[in-house]
């Protein structure tokens, strides 16, 4: 079993719906980023998602657009990620990483040495935003043979055939987009999220994490009442962002984030 499949076992049995905060490798700086990541840890977080830096992330907000140019700037790569996960696994053996970018720079490294080099680093799943199912096997087997998890989007608008595919390709969690267009947007309506993890939950037997509009305590909660786990992104990004500018902490401005989001899901607060 998986270290991600490990713990959402743990937390179904402990009827304990997950906390996925994700941020951005190298944003401000690899050091930060590595403190943010046991700040997290300290603060309630089930699973990461670790952010990959692209020059082009499409399908991301401002706020994690900046975060992608800070990092890139800074000179982070995809090998310095990997980096950070190994530092991360020195003292942390327990946390699910998931990393989370785009194929461009997966590519360039070829599948079958990424693999082996995520899988030594302590990597758990990798979530490729912009590869479709349809056109993942080459990655998705690399991933496999080394004991990580593809771990796959749907969305609102994807059909039952790709869900189908979806549900055969991915393993660990199923991420659940709760909103059409990019990170960070808001108008969050849990009725639509509901009927859309039902749908998912028919189609595919994986625990589903929905993100997307996870902006505060309150929406959390009300997510939370819905799904296996809640992804909060751009929330935790722009608190860093925030903090940086002010002279301040990123990495305990991450964790002021994510400490009432834990309470609330654990106090089972929300109504969906």
């Amino acid at each position: 079993m998986s270290r991600i499949a490990a713990r959402f076992e743990a937390l179904r049995a402990a009827g304990r719906t997950g906390l996925v905060p994700f941020l951005t490798a190298g944003d401000p700086d690899a050091e930060t980023t590595l403190r943010a990541l046991h700040a997290l840890v300290a603060a309630g977080a089930d699973v990461v998602e670790l952010g990959v830096p692209f020059s082009d992330p499409m399908a991301d907000g401002p706020v994690i657009q900046r975060a992608s140019e800070r990092a890139l700037a800074a000179g982070m790569t995809l090998r310095g990620v990997l980096e950070l996960v190994r530092r991360f696994r020195e003292s942390d053996a327990e946390t699910p990483v998931v990393l989370m970018g785009y194929l461009n720079p997966v590519e360039r490294m070829g599948y079958e040495a990424f693999a082996e080099a995520a899988a030594a680093a302590g990597a758990d799943g990798v979530l490729t935003v912009d590869l479709p199912p349809e056109e993942g096997e080459g990655l998705f087997a690399a991933l496999r043979a080394r004991g990580l998890d593809p771990v796959l989007l749907a969305a609102p608008t994807t059909p039952p055939a790709r869900l189908a595919r979806i549900g055969a390709e991915g393993s660990g969690f199923l991420y659940y987009v709760s909103l059409k267009g990019v990170t960070g947007a808001a108008h969050l309506d849990p009725g639509a999220v509901a009927e859309g993890v039902a749908r998912v939950r028919a189609a595919v037997d994986l625990p589903v994490a929905v993100g997307f509009g996870i902006r505060d305590a309150a929406s959390a909660a009300r997510v939370g009442r819905l799904a296996d786990a809640v992804v909060v992104g751009s929330a935790v990004v722009a608190a860093m962002e925030a903090a940086q500018a002010a002279g301040a902490d990123p990495a305990a401005a991450a964790a002021e984030v994510l400490a009432p989001m834990r309470a609330a899901l654990d106090a089972g607060e929300g109504e969906p």
